[in-house]
């Protein structure tokens, strides 16, 4: 890999990792709340609402946290039939193609993320849990968007410069054959 492609590389793989651990985090915070509002609401008999909520919101953060090493690793859900039967460049061209349309996607999603953000601030809309504003939840979406943006946007310049990102499926992994899946 080249110089540029590896430095791009590299501070695509430093977010999304950062990102990932900050989602590892809300995933643990998540499990700890839940238990601790099973045993509060059916050991003693005080259920915590906001607890409820709060997992609510973990959730989101894990997922939009997650996304962009999801991304990177090429682990997201994605028709590879097409990719895989091409070779050369109409393959290149291919994954070009569909990192910079998960690019496009991660950039309409930070816009519409960042205006949601700001009507709600304007606003001055507010949770059900007292003194937490709306917008530091919707926040998350367009923090996770940028991130995936970054990274899909990395994945592209490291494809126009002829080269392969990290993780790029070469075809060969194939999925193990489960036979709950087809019915046996």
């Amino acid at each position: 890999m080249s110089p540029a492609a590896r430095a791009v590389s590299a501070v695509a793989a430093a977010v999304s990792r950062a990102a990932a651990a900050l989602g590892a985090v809300a995933t643990a915070l998540c499990l700890v709340l839940v238990t601790v509002s099973v045993v509060a609401r059916y050991l003693a008999g005080l259920p915590q609402p906001w607890i409820d909520k709060t997992a609510g919101w973990l959730v989101v953060a894990l997922v939009l946290l997650a996304a962009p090493e999801a991304q990177r690793r090429f682990e997201h859900i994605g028709v590879d039939v097409l990719t895989n039967a091409l070779r050369g460049r109409a393959a290149r061209g291919a994954r070009l193609f569909g990192t910079l349309s998960v690019a496009l996607v991660a950039g309409i999603l930070l816009h519409a993320g960042l205006e949601t953000v700001a009507f709600s601030r304007m606003i001055g809309v507010m949770t059900e849990i007292d003194g937490v504003p709306v917008w530091w939840i919707q926040a998350l979406l367009p923090l996770g968007a940028a991130l995936l943006m970054v990274v899909a946007l990395a994945q592209s310049v490291v494809l126009a410069l002829g080269q392969e990102p990290d993780y790029l499926p070469d075809g060969a992994e194939e999925l193990p054959r489960d036979t709950l899946a087809r019915g046996e």
